[in-house]
């Protein structure tokens, strides 16, 4: 490590023969080990040129039997090649390995070391301590007289202090071939134990692997807090023709910031955080941080339950969550001890959060990341989140995370032109451009970034636990033409707007998270009729394209529909009847999410009981009874917090859901507790109902028996599980109350009774229901030979079971 630059004045020697006092790192002296090297006769300087270049960088011979003596003075070893020198000053040396460190030479071994600002670099083998000599420039060098490269180590002197350290220019690479061809492939599936900053012991040596992908870079530093943020002792070499850069650091571990120093093409240099580091600073802050986990999960029995049922054919509720403004100021631990049980009282199945990756704004989704490998370190380290799954999942609730690989900041400490060039960006800047969000777009065309993106997948999955990813703004990297104007863009290959790099990467994307990663689901947050965006990869559509692959997707048109009927005013909701309707058209083209997320709730769209028509009572009566088809209606649940309880206001990141509207001291908490109340127990009845889920991707699961009732504003319609046991929901989304209202029912039935009424009393209706159970008449009605009469509360919905 570098300390200090030292203050102005003359440097003093310090003497090769007095042992340094060793400093001390985390609390344990440094011991060095007894090699003895054997004396050979003097070498004579060599005037010829010096082949380093061509030997094996860190190579080691045996150790030889006896000591130099101790008074040896190191003889002048041949002089750096000037252009070597010059490159290492100016940090474009592609291998510094080869010129820094110790190679054998005629007649014995050169030492050079790079250290600038020290006063003295002495070599260290067993009881061998040799001085070698000051080059300038913080270039130290030196020939002894020995047979082989010992195992040795550097003293370095500076004005305040001297170190004892290993020399990381004696040590071969730290990343093995099979890796390499990995990623020159672009097949790294785990690319983060390849890639970034790896605590390990590395030949006996411990320290930190440091590696980054930068094929155009001139030359590639680490700079950091161990070295005082100047990179010049510690160029990385380039292996072979993948563009990754490596170097293995002794004595750095976890906790240490860093940044990688690039310099570009046309050598100007950039300090960039690491694209795969596991851990920031806390913005502001922008750089990486060593890391190395030490959580240990306590979920196996929860991994294991997950994968027995798939996710589309399984219950699934799922509560939206901004983390940071949950509950304001809580970090990842305290959530641990309180989301938990709140969700888990709630009976929701799984909880989304967002933002999780690092990213600039706090107040923001996060949907702008400039950290794919790291938690938010607003809330805690990594092993902080791992906690909050952990616990999340011995609730028995299953964690979905935002992800966003659709595109990426500008800023310039990012991955924006990383090394000089577009590198993860597409090269042509009407396809690198993102025309809505002032933003980059992935070139899903490069295997690097393919790579980069897919491994990122498998991380939160494998080293996070995470059981399902909400793929951001899918549409967008679907079409060349997104928010692009005729000129803006260039047709695919076969003269479409299709993207079809973006289309391979997603099917790689989901093929290989399915493939590796059992009882997990991806769901694509995809506004368009893209075809078989749920579809298997391998099963071709009619539009030529294979399937995206995906597991669920978001259903945006249900979402969008049903917004609009219930924003009308009763007596207009009749002329919107078929917006209702509508989405039992395409209901199974797809696997489906209804989603009443943040984006339809904040930023001036008004939270969903203020969507809504009327007064204070009836607001929440159609929200209530919104709520009750919606668990009702084929496909999974989402509900942004804050509407569980009828928020009134929107959204802030500053203070998020207003909870003071649940404090019993609050004259209206009644009326909120009341919705909350009946989401708990639509999540109780939907979980114990597998009419509800078991069948929702088939038709054989839904039956209308009411959906052309648009004067009555009703809508009937029964759900069946698996086994063909029904259910029975239906809506009045009229004020008024409907007594005697003939329904026709399945004859199989011999009596209904109310599972659920929205207009309970302990919910704050009316209590308008049905207390005796409903035996058909025989009737026909609606095209069936019998049929009930039920009394339908205004505003509300009622869900009937069998007898």
């Amino acid at each position: 490590m570098t300390p200090r630059p030292p203050s102005s004045g003359s440097k003093k020697k310090t003497s090769a023969k007095k042992e340094p006092e060793k400093p001390e790192k985390n609390g344990k002296k440094k011991t060095a080990k007894k090699d003895t090297p054997q004396p050979v006769e003097a070498a004579p300087e060599t005037t010829g040129d010096e082949t380093t270049g061509s030997e094996s960088a860190g190579a080691e011979s045996a150790a030889p039997e006896r000591v130099v003596p101790e008074e040896t003075v190191a003889l002048s070893s041949p002089a750096m090649d000037a252009a070597d020198r010059e490159r290492l000053l100016s940090g474009t040396h592609h291998d510094p390995h080869s010129v820094l460190g110790a190679h054998p030479l005629p007649g014995g071994v050169a030492f050079r070391a790079l250290r600038p600002f020290a006063l003295s670099v002495t070599v260290v083998s067993g009881d061998l301590r040799v001085e070698l000599h000051d080059d300038g420039d913080g270039f130290f060098s030196g020939a002894l007289p020995l047979t082989g490269v010992p195992d040795y180590r550097f003293l370095v002197a500076y004005e305040e202090k001297v170190l004892e350290t290993e020399d990381a220019y004696r040590l071969l690479p730290a990343l093995g071939d099979l890796d390499l061809h990995l990623l020159g492939e672009g097949r790294h599936e785990e690319l983060w134990r390849a890639l970034g900053a790896e605590p390990m012991t590395h030949q006996g040596v411990t320290g930190t692997r440091f590696t980054v992908w930068a094929p155009n870079a001139r030359g590639v530093r680490v700079t950091g807090g161990f070295n005082f943020w100047d990179g010049t002792a510690y160029p990385m070499r380039s292996l072979g023709s993948t563009g990754v850069w490596e170097l293995f650091v002794p004595d750095v571990g976890e906790g240490e910031l860093y940044k990688f120093e690039i310099t570009r093409p046309d050598g100007s240099k950039t300090q960039r955080a690491d694209p795969m580091a596991r851990r920031t600073e806390v913005p502001p802050n922008t750089s990486s941080i060593v890391h190395s986990s030490r959580h240990e999960w306590q979920d196996s029995e929860w991994l294991a339950r997950r994968a027995e049922a798939p996710p589309h054919e399984a219950p699934m509720s799922i509560y939206e969550i901004h983390l940071a403004s949950w509950r304001p100021g809580l970090t990842y631990r305290q959530l641990a001890d309180q989301l938990p049980a709140y969700v888990r009282d709630l009976g929701f199945t799984h909880v989304e959060l967002m933002p999780v990756a690092e990213h600039p704004f706090g107040g923001s989704w996060g949907y702008q990341v400039t950290g794919f490998y790291a938690p938010t370190a607003r809330l805690g380290t990594p092993d902080d989140f791992k906690y909050l799954v952990d616990a999340l999942h011995a609730a028995g609730i299953g964690v979905l995370m935002d992800w966003v690989p659709a595109h990426f900041p500008r800023d310039d400490w990012a991955l924006a032109e990383f090394d000089g060039r577009p590198l993860y960006e597409h090269e042509d800047p009407l396809r690198a451009a993102h025309p809505d969000w002032g933003t980059l777009e992935f070139d899903y065309g490069r295997r690097e970034v393919r790579n980069f993106l897919v491994a990122n997948a498998l991380y939160w999955c494998e080293e996070f636990h995470i059981d399902g990813l909400r793929v951001d703004a899918v549409a967008s990297m679907l079409y060349l033409d997104y928010s692009r104007e005729p000129g803006q863009w260039v047709p695919n290959e076969h003269g479409g707007r299709e993207n079809l790099d973006a289309v391979a990467f997603l099917q790689e994307m989901n093929a290989t998270v399915y493939r590796r990663v059992p009882g997990v689901v991806t769901i694509a947050e995809e506004s368009t009729a893209w075809d078989g965006v749920t579809r298997a990869t391998h099963h071709t559509g009619p539009g030529g394209f294979g399937g995206l692959g995906f597991g669920l997707k978001w259903n945006m048109g249900w979402m969008h529909d049903s917004l609009g009927y219930v924003q009308h005013d009763p007596i207009h909701r009749k002329f919107h009847h078929h917006e209702m309707t509508f989405s039992m058209v395409y209901a199974y083209s797809e696997n489906y999410v209804l989603p009443i997320s943040h984006d339809e709730v904040v930023h001036g769209k008004g939270s969903l009981v203020s969507k809504m028509p009327g007064d204070w009572w009836q607001q929440r009566a159609n929200e209530r009874a919104y709520l009750g088809f919606m668990w009702a209606h084929p496909g999974k649940q989402l509900l942004f917090m804050g509407q569980e309880f009828a928020q009134g206001a929107e959204w802030s990141e500053a203070h998020g859901p207003d909870w003071w509207l649940l404090d019993p001291a609050y004259g209206a908490e009644a009326d909120h507790r009341g919705v909350r109340d009946l989401v708990r127990d639509l999540n109780t009845v939907y979980r114990d109902t597998p009419a509800l889920w078991q069948r929702d991707t088939h038709p054989s699961g839904f039956e209308w028996l009411v959906g052309d009732a648009s004067e009555d504003n009703v809508f009937a319609f029964v759900r069946y599980d698996a086994e063909g046991a029904p259910l029975l929901s239906i809506s009045n989304f009229s004020p008024v109350v409907r007594h005697d209202y003939r329904i026709g029912v399945p004859d199989t039935i011999p009596a209904w009774h109310e599972a659920l009424n929205t207009d309970a009393s302990r919910y704050g209706g009316a209590d308008t229901h049905n207390p005796a159970p409903l035996k058909p008449d025989p009737q026909p009605w609606h095209g069936r030979t019998a049929s009930i009469r039920v009394t339908l509360p205004p505003l509300a919905t009622v869900w009937l079971r069998p007898a």
